[in-house]
Order: C-alpha cells, then sequence, then structure tokens
C-alpha cells in the first residue's frame, strides 16, 4: 500500500491540528475540516491558535500544499481515504463523555459517502463509541461494506504533542477488519518503519531508524478501553504521589526523596511522581470521570478512581492552607502567581488547578499580580482583570512589592529566576513553590521563606525585612 494516503481531520484543536500537521510531515495529503469559519481563517493564514512547540513551522511548512483547511465536510469525506474524527468530547453534567460532536459528525459523514472509506476515532471516546458510530452511519442509509470504523487513540501530552504524535510510545490501531487496519498500518508506516527518521529535517525525538515505534493491533473494544485507562493510571500515579507527599509533611520527610526511592523500582518507574496542586488539563479529569461513569454502567465498582478525584480536589485546599501558614491572614493580602496554565510549555487553561486557587484567593480578600509566559490571554478571557487581579508582563512586575510569591504551574522559566533580584523585588522574602521547582537549601542561602509539596518547609529570618511568617 503508498504511503502516501489522502487523509481527513475532523477537527482543528490540540488533537486535530497536532494530527492534520504531523501526517503531513511523514508525507501524506491532509484536509482539515472545522466548522468555525473564523478558526479556518486563521490557520489558512498561518495561526497556529494553540501554543505548542514545532507546531507553528509544521504550520508554515505545509498550510494551503499537503495541508489544507476548510469547513467542507462533505468535500473532504468524498477526496479522501480515511477520516480522523477529532472533536471534543467535553464531560456532561453526570459525568460522562458528551459524544454529541461525534455523533453529528459521523452523521454529516454519511450523507457524503459513496465508496469505501475507514472512519478513524481520534477523540478520547468511551468503549462502545465505535459501535455507536457505526449505527449512526447506517441509519442514515450507508452500506456496510461502504466503510470501517476504527479506534486510533491519542496519547499526547501538551507542550510536547508534536514530538509525542512523531515519537509515540506505542500506535494503536483497534481494527475488526483486515482491510481497515491495513489502511492505519499504511498511515503509520513512515514511523513503524523507521522511514521517516532518515528525512533530512525530520523532528528529533526518542524513536530513530534503529528504534521506531511499536503498532499495536487490537480490537476496537480494547483500543477504547486503552486510552481511558492509560489516562485514568497515571491520574492514579499523581493522586498517589500527592497523597504520600500529605504524609511526608506529617512527618518532615521529604517527598522528592521518597519519590526517587520509588521510581528506581522498574515496575513503578519515576514517571508522573512529582507531587504538586493536582492534575488539570483537558483529558485527566474529564478521562477518570468518564471511564468511572462507563464501568458503573457496566456495573463494575471502580470507586478507586473516585478517591483519585477527592485526592486531586483536597491538593488544592492543602495549598491554600499552606499560603494562610505562611502569611497568617489573607485578606488584603498581595501575592504575585506564577503559572495559569494547567501545566508548562502550554497555554490550556481547562480544569486547571492555578486557575482554582487564583478565584480562591480573591474569594480569601487577597490581590493577585498573575502572569503566565503563554495563557495569560485565554485566562482573561474568563477571568478578566479588575480590582483584585491584573496580568503582569513578568515575574518581577507580578513580584513587585508582593507579600510572598506563588508558584503554580511548571515552566521551565520559574525555575531559573533571579532569586537574589527576586529577594529586593518581593515585600518579603517568601515563596510558596507548588511544583517543587527549588532546593529549599539554595532558596535558604538567597535568604526566602520556602515552603514546597512535601517536603519539611525552609524558613530564614532576615534582619529589616519584617516578619517572614510562621507556620500554623
Amino acid at each position: 500500500m503508498s504511503q502516501n494516503i489522502s487523509i481527513a481531520v475532523v477537527g482543528s484543536g490540540y488533537v486535530g491540528l497536532v494530527a492534520a500537521v504531523c501526517f503531513a510531515e511523514m508525507g501524506h495529503q491532509v484536509i482539515c475540516v472545522d466548522n468555525d469559519e473564523r478558526k479556518v481563517a486563521a490557520l489558512r493564514g498561518g495561526d497556529t491558535l494553540i501554543h505548542e512547540n514545532y507546531l507553528p513551522e509544521l504550520l508554515e511548512r505545509y498550510r494551503n500544499t499537503r495541508v489544507r483547511f476548510t469547513t467542507d465536510l462533505a468535500e473532504a469525506t468524498r477526496e479522501c481515504e480515511a477520516i480522523f474524527i477529532a472533536v471534543g468530547t467535553p464531560q456532561s453534567e453526570t459525568g460522562d463523555a458528551d459524544l454529541s460532536y461525534v455523533e453529528a459528525v459521523a452523521c454529516e459523514i454519511a450523507r457524503s459517502l459513496t465508496s469505501y472509506k475507514v472512519i478513524v476515532e481520534k477523540s478520547t471516546v468511551p468503549v462502545y463509541t465505535n459501535e455507536w458510530i457505526r449505527r449512526a452511519i447506517e441509519r442514515n442509509g450507508v452500506a456496510r461494506e461502504l466503510f470501517d470504523v476504527v479506534s486510533n487513540p491519542e496519547f499526547l501530552r501538551e507542550g510536547t504533542a508534536v514530538a509525542d504524535f512523531l515519537h509515540p510510545d506505542r500506535i494503536v490501531v483497534g481494527a475488526d477488519s483486515e482491510r481497515a487496519a491495513a489502511v492505519l498500518n499504511g498511515i503509520y508506516a513512515p514511523l513503524t518503519t523507521g522511514s521517516y527518521y532518515k528525512q533530512e529535517g525530520h523532528i528529533a525525538g526518542v524513536c530513530s531508524v534503529d528504534a521506531p515505534p511499536p503498532l499495536l493491533n487490537t480490537s476496537t473494544k480494547s483500543a477504547e478501553i486503552i486510552k481511558h485507562a492509560s489516562n485514568a493510571f497515571l491520574a492514579v500515579k499523581i493522586s498517589f504521589i500527592n497523597a504520600v507527599s500529605n504524609l511526608c509533611e506529617a512527618t518532615d520527610a521529604n517527598v522528592e526523596q521518597v519519590a526517587r526511592g520509588i521510581g528506581l523500582d522498574s515496575r513503578i518507574g519515576p514517571k508522573f511522581l512529582r507531587p504538586g496542586i493536582g492534575y488539570g488539563g483537558s483529558c485527566f479529569p474529564k478521562d477518570v470521570a468518564a471511564f468511572r461513569s462507563v464501568a458503573e454502567q457496566m456495573g463494575i465498582d471502580f470507586s478507586l478512581l473516585n478517591e483519585v478525584e477527592k485526592i486531586n480536589a483536597s491538593q488544592k485546599k492543602r495549598f491554600l492552607n499552606k499560603v494562610r501558614s505562611a502569611l497568617w491572614t489573607l485578606r488584603g493580602k498581595r501575592l504575585a502567581v506564577l503559572g495559569l496554565a494547567f501545566k508548562g510549555e502550554t497555554d490550556d487553561i481547562r480544569e486547571s488547578p492555578a486557575i482554582d486557587l487564583v478565584e480562591m484567593l480573591i474569594g480569601e480578600g487577597c490581590s493577585i499580580a498573575a502572569f503566565d509566559p503563554a495563557a495569560m490571554k485565554r485566562t482573561e478571557q474568563e477571568l478578566p482583570a479588575g480590582p483584585q487581579l491584573r496580568y503582569a508582563t513578568d515575574v518581577f512586575d507580578a513580584a513587585n512589592d508582593a507579600d510572598a510569591l506563588l508558584i503554580l504551574t511548571d515552566w521551565v522559566e520559574f525555575g531559573q529566576i533571579d532569586l537574589d533580584r527576586l529577594n529586593t523585588t518581593l515585600r518579603y522574602p517568601i515563596v510558596i513553590d507548588g511544583r517543587n521547582l527549588y532546593d529549599p537549601a539554595v532558596m535558604i542561602q538567597h535568604g526566602f521563606t520556602y515552603l514546597s509539596v512535601g517536603r519539611p518547609a525552609a524558613y530564614h529570618i532576615k534582619h529589616g525585612r519584617g516578619p517572614a511568617g510562621s507556620q500554623g
């Protein structure tokens, strides 16, 4: 099968846009479809709309050549051999994934099907979605032999999504027909054969000609469960280490040392064992809730996930109390906040624990000066500037005359601040670090009172600067 396959990607969000440009980078012809005319116009003009490494370069390289943007799904359906559905699946009030956008796309595809197509679930969806897509298409009068539905879940991390796509740990293809599996195997052949890594100027990463990514062929239902189970398990690891960090704080142990001791066990591994203020983003909160909901519908007791969510919610409250312990009272305090995105290297603020904490602090009567390298524009749409909230131009503008500085997002640059300058910029040299970006001993050397997560508080009293706070 030719590796140059015509592909339609429906949806131009984090998953859809990254998939579209990466398929083009792999040599395929791609039509990216979105029903938002303003987004399509912006993408045609070279605006990526989201903050993602490598995305601007790839979009500039391939837009309007290997990647075309359109609102015409019917045309894309007729022209392309494979159609990837990458629309949103937001969480409903009951915790289920809202699949109405997926259903709408499936029905619209059905109205334009005249020859065999492979329809691919790329959105994160619960088990049995594949069958519902098939039923929706058949109900619109399409003969069964004209299409197959495949599950091809994504495992992308925001901020490194392009590299993750082109250098995946694994590629999962859930197909119940050999014909459909062959099309997907052909699409990913540039990666699985290693030929992509021979290209001049390819995106560098962990995979190579000698170590290409594995492709795992499964049933559609197994592939759907793999995605939700993967995200749920990672959320379990995060909540577990956060619970351990609370025990460490209670016993004056150091969670960084504990996490290293745990992570060196090859059965566990070190990834996702970093304590903090809780997970957020568009995936973990939604996917944990959806996975639990599916289990409940099947009569499976998955109460473990209830505890995961409970621990995650409690981390924000514990951090608020940590701020209170450093400052005694909160009303009237001026606080510098570094970080608004749910994690570093992205502008995504969906379910961001940093945003939740800003709102909690404002509710306590604090005044906030916030800075984030990428997420301030999005945040200001949700939280407009006002008497208690302003958006700073940089770290030191935020810190100017603040009673304390809070680190809420793990941007690399937030771990590289000029500490001497920061000390003289703050009203009181107090740093409360929700991401453990600094060594407590280093912070003491630079004259700070330093509180972090799961590690003993480090207090430095400096004469002439006023009280450095006391632990409550």
